[in-house]
């Protein structure tokens, strides 16, 4: 790694990377607290609906918001102070602009972000996973033929996970699954903004004296981010989606490589090459041991020649920990610290013209799942609220059974009553002719015929 060193270089030569951020909520926040203090970085402004939250965002992560306050985009670019503002496009198109990070959260402004940006020539850092998994293949491809990046978010789980599996197989190693733990029982999926601060064991009013925002939260909790981290690696990292949903195994970090190994080898996973997600709880409730909530995985296996027999000896040799075969292994990081690491893939994309994961296939998807039982004419609330959470399914079993993508579950009437535990499908809900509907739309079209013959 030398980008501290190439990021030195800039500062000392006086052309720092000029970054504008998207969104001042939670994952930006964190990564202000951050790129006051990084050489070779400059952040020219920050655009969101509320100027008073962002520079609320100033004063907590730090700034002198008094002094650091630019009064015009030509101001900040001379003065090195940060200029507001409710205008997302006018930051977009500010004249000497590097990098965009897009932190909205929402899949709507993420996708028409994006694709402004990279109008204008901007490299792009997609914080909002949840557009990337609703267009992503197509943004990335608009991206290269502009001749800029478009990246994942470094300190996000997928980024980290792409990582892992990047090293695995730059060392010759066969990826048998990669993903991410967090804390989940099966009830979880039935979570709700009014029963979420129960599984974290905070009061509403905790909660609310955190800024902590109960529909992003319950996300987290019923099974929505996951599955959508897990499509976003997936489709970035060429692997593959469970054929009926993430399962969510109990499973602490000495046990990854038994666990998640093929059903033929004893492990759980359909075939090798496969996503998943582990459970930081057994499935009565009690914590597993050693438990990888917080953390990001990858295992990997030395092949059955001699070459993979050579392998496995080293793995004894250096303790390595391996499944009872000596051939699975896996390698993880207990952590990820989210918008504090985001200027590593500012760094990449403006230093390197490299992003830190990319999506380039359409391999994994997310649809709208009935929490409860649902009738015609009620309005899904997506992800996170009270009507749907996102299950991950492989993106040919998505188009085939015409679900919905969970990027689009929002603010849209039913047509007809829904189960619960019901996939919604796009028949099922007046969907709106909007510009996000037709990008995705043309992403299917686009990628749709190779997912299917993935499968």
């Amino acid at each position: 790694m030398n980008l501290a060193r190439m990021l030195k270089q800039r500062a000392e030569a006086g052309r720092p990377i000029r970054v504008g951020l998207i969104g001042a909520g939670k994952f930006g926040s964190m990564f202000l607290s951050q790129v006051r203090t990084t050489p070779g970085m400059h952040l020219i402004g920050i655009a969101d609906l509320s100027a008073a939250r962002a520079r609320d965002a100033l004063r907590r992560t730090g700034w002198d918001a008094a002094t650091a306050e630019a009064s015009s985009f030509d101001d900040a670019l001379r003065s090195g102070r940060t200029m507001i503002t409710e205008d997302a496009s006018a930051l977009i198109a500010a004249d000497g602009l590097d990098v965009v990070v897009e932190a909205t959260g929402s899949p709507a402004a993420g996708a028409r972000h994006a694709l402004r940006a990279i109008s204008h020539g901007r490299h792009v850092v997609m914080v909002t996973v949840e557009a990337d998994v609703l267009v992503g293949p197509l943004l990335a491809r608009r991206a290269k033929q502009a001749g800029v990046v478009y990246s994942m978010a470094y300190g996000d789980q997928p980024a980290l996970v792409c990582e892992l599996v990047d090293w695995a197989r730059t060392c010759g190693f066969e990826v048998v699954a990669a993903g991410k733990g967090t804390k989940y029982l099966p009830h979880f999926h039935r979570s709700t903004p009014d029963t979420i601060w129960d599984f974290y064991g905070l009061t509403a009013e905790e909660a609310a004296q955190g800024g902590m925002n109960a529909q992003m939260f319950n996300s987290f909790a019923d099974g929505t981010k996951s599955s959508i981290e897990m499509a976003a690696i997936a489709n970035a990292a060429g692997l593959s989606a469970p054929s009926n949903g993430l399962l969510f195994p109990p499973c602490g970090v000495d046990d990854l490589a038994t666990v998640l190994r093929p059903k033929a080898a004893g492990g759980v996973l359909e075939r090798a090459g496969m996503v998943e997600t582990v459970s930081s709880l057994e499935r009565d409730g009690r914590p597993v041991f050693r438990d990888l909530r917080w953390g990001v995985y990858v295992v990997f296996e030395a092949d059955e020649t001699a070459r993979g027999d050579y392998a496995r000896r080293c793995f004894k040799e250096y303790g390595v920990l391996t499944d009872s075969s000596g051939r699975y292994t896996a390698l993880y990081r207990p952590y990820h610290m989210i918008g504090l690491e985001l200027g590593v893939s500012v760094a990449s994309a403006a230093l390197r013209g490299e992003p830190t994961g990319v999506t380039e296939a359409f391999n994994a998807d997310v649809v709208a799942v009935a929490k409860r039982p649902l009738k015609a004419g009620g309005t899904l609330d997506g992800e996170g609220g009270f009507t749907v959470w996102g299950k991950l399914l492989p993106a040919a079993t998505s188009l085939a059974r015409g679900g919905l993508p969970i990027g689009l579950a929002h603010n849209v009437r039913l047509n007809r009553d829904i189960a619960e535990g019901e996939i919604v499908g796009w028949a099922d809900v007046s969907v709106p002719d909007n510009d996000t509907v037709r990008l995705r739309r043309e992403m299917e079209a686009m990628f749709g015929g190779r997912a299917e013959a993935a499968e």
